[in-house]
């Protein structure tokens, strides 16, 4: 018995390993060399990962799905950057549902009072047509545009202690959302979020005090990248500390992803109990492009594009994507860190599948200098790779044609008036 437990083990362990090295990626890159020679060889030094997941559709239409990854390892940390975003606006809708109170629902006005060292309150939204805060404006501007204050007011909302409870209790259990973004707290501050109110004119819907993660959570394992950072104007010539940053790797990120997309091919235990209005909310806005955005008035910005949000097939580019194709997306970038996690549909050539990769752009090994490698490498690999990901799509042969009916949707300026303004 023994014996036959060490080589199940034994087994498993090389099969772990295996799917983690499939070539099939590296081989599509290899036909590229022009595009991919240098991510080849120095894969680890840019630490980069990829998973592709093809989807096959049978005579039902119902979705089955097989992975493909290249130097993926969930143990290795990278900074996950806006990344962090999308499970906070799922965990937000979820936590609205299951509240279950009279006049509570995403579009209910929302205010942030402070009331510990760090926070900020809110009365206010002038972005939004009614210029009242809510969960679902927050989620819109997240979405469209992966605004940080707007997930700052979702963290308040549902609280490092939930939020980290909840991922975990659903299988996302090497997940950690431990501080906001764009504000440099400590353990403790982050561990307090604001009190919110729900208002109906004047009339209190839910109010929540402010929350204590108390005791605070704790990483086993100390995590140093680099070799040295800038702290205001000065170099230190030090490992740049990790430790209590984020964390969403990115197989993760992927299963998150698809149990959103495709709530009936995940166990019960990873899905999200959202409302039919929600999940067609999120779909709606995290697929919609800036131009297409009336409030806030995105398409009235010069500095957004069609590609703002969307580095997997189209890096930084400012051409418009075609009317065809729709990415169901979250991105991420800061610390020289590039992250995309997609789900990409052509509706004309009956394509669909799911594409994740980050690349560390971070060259000189120095953090907070603000000198990474984005536009130089960054945005041309995920541009790239997902233009050989789609080009493989197009040629591969599928049994029965999918039905993505689902994911035609209507956003709130047209293709038409996007290109027109």
């Amino acid at each position: 018995m023994k014996k036959i437990l060490l080589f199940l083990l034994v087994s498993l362990s090389v099969f772990s390993c295996a799917r983690k090295s499939d070539n099939l990626i590296e081989g599509l890159m290899e036909a590229h060399p022009d595009q991919f020679n240098d991510i080849l060889q120095n894969k680890d030094r840019y630490e980069v990962q990829v998973i592709y997941t093809q989807i096959d559709r049978n005579e039902k239409n119902e979705p089955s799905f097989r992975s493909y990854y290249f130097n993926v390892d969930s143990s290795r940390y990278f900074y996950p950057a806006s990344t962090v975003k999308f499970p906070l606006v799922l965990l937000s809708l979820e936590k609205l549902h299951r509240l279950n109170v009279d006049k509570l629902d995403k579009f209910t006005p929302v205010f942030h009072d402070s009331l510990y060292a760090g926070q900020r309150s809110v009365a206010q939204d002038t972005t939004a047509e009614n210029r009242l805060p809510s969960v679902a404006h927050y989620a819109k501007k997240i979405l469209v545009v992966s605004d940080n204050d707007a997930y700052n007011r979702l963290y308040e909302f549902m609280g490092q202690s939930e939020v980290n409870k909840i991922l975990h209790e659903k299988g996302y259990t090497a997940t950690r959302i431990l501080h906001r973004l764009e504000r440099p707290l400590s353990r403790e501050e982050n561990a307090h979020t604001e009190a919110v109110r729900f208002m109906n004119g004047n009339t209190l819907v839910y109010g929540q005090p402010m929350l204590v993660n108390n005791p605070l959570i704790e990483v086993k394992e100390k995590i140093l990248k680099g070799k040295g950072f800038k702290r205001r104007d000065s170099l230190i010539n030090e490992p740049f500390d990790f430790t209590y940053k984020n964390f969403f790797p990115l197989n993760e990120q992927q299963e998150l992803l698809r149990a959103f997309l495709f709530p009936a091919s995940v166990a019960e235990q990873k899905r999200f109990d959202l409302t039919e209005d929600d999940r067609a909310f999120v779909l709606k806005y995290m697929s919609q492009l800036p131009t297409e955005t009336i409030f806030p008035p995105y398409y009235a910005d010069t500095s957004y594009h069609d590609a703002s949000c969307k580095f997997l097939m189209f890096g930084n580019g400012h051409e418009a994507i075609p009317e065809n194709i729709r990415i169901f997306n979250k991105i991420g970038d800061a610390y020289g860190f590039l992250i995309d996690n997609a789900y990409v549909v052509d509706f004309k050539n009956g394509v669909e599948f799911m594409l994740s990769a980050v690349i560390n752009t971070n060259t000189d090994e120095i953090y907070n200098d603000g000198k990474y490698a984005y536009r130089e490498l960054g945005f041309p690999f995920m541009k790239n790779l997902g233009q050989v990901i789609y080009e493989h799509e197009l040629t591969r042969v599928r049994k029965h044609k999918p039905d993505l009916s689902a994911f035609k949707l209507v956003y709130d300026r047209s293709k038409q008036q996007a290109v027109g303004n």
